[in-house]
């Protein structure tokens, strides 16, 4: 069962929407440096070309600021969240890959937003990761329990 957020971390994640308009891109770009560096077995998960282009880090800042829109109205990322799911199984995502994501997510948003990424940012950003981390989990190992 997915733990719920509490309502004051759903108002901290909703009011840092229009940080992550406008530095959603350079986060996600500071997080897969840190994980690649940090992490280089995880590299091969991801499209490099994708990696390359640019076009990786935007997908997920796009899809980090929807989550941030949306932490009131999960229901809204129904679709996205099984497309997600169906990339991760694709590409060889399991349970344990998903600590290594946060370290590096919370850090990067650290790292790009300084002084606005308080304690309390943090603390509501990393419950918001889990609650979709055990989401995405759930989905993705119904997927690879379906046979082939």
């Amino acid at each position: 069962m997915t733990k719920a957020l509490s309502p004051e971390a759903i108002v901290l994640i909703k009011a840092t929407a229009p940080a992550l308009r406008q530095h959603g891109l350079a986060i996600t770009q500071r997080m897969y440096e840190r994980m690649f560096a940090a992490h280089p077995e995880v590299k091969d998960m991801f499209d490099q070309a994708a990696q390359e282009s640019g076009e990786q880090p935007k997908r997920l800042a796009a899809a980090i600021l929807a989550y941030a829109e949306n932490i009131d109205k999960l229901q809204n990322l129904g679709g996205p969240v099984q497309r997600m799911a169906q990339r991760h199984v694709q590409t060889g995502v399991k349970p344990e890959h998903y600590p290594i994501v946060a370290v590096n997510l919370l850090a990067a948003i650290a790292d790009v937003l300084g002084e606005a990424a308080t304690e309390e940012v943090l603390s509501a950003w990393s419950d918001a990761y889990w609650v979709l981390a055990e989401i995405l989990i759930g989905t993705e190992t119904e997927l690879y329990a379906e046979p082939a």
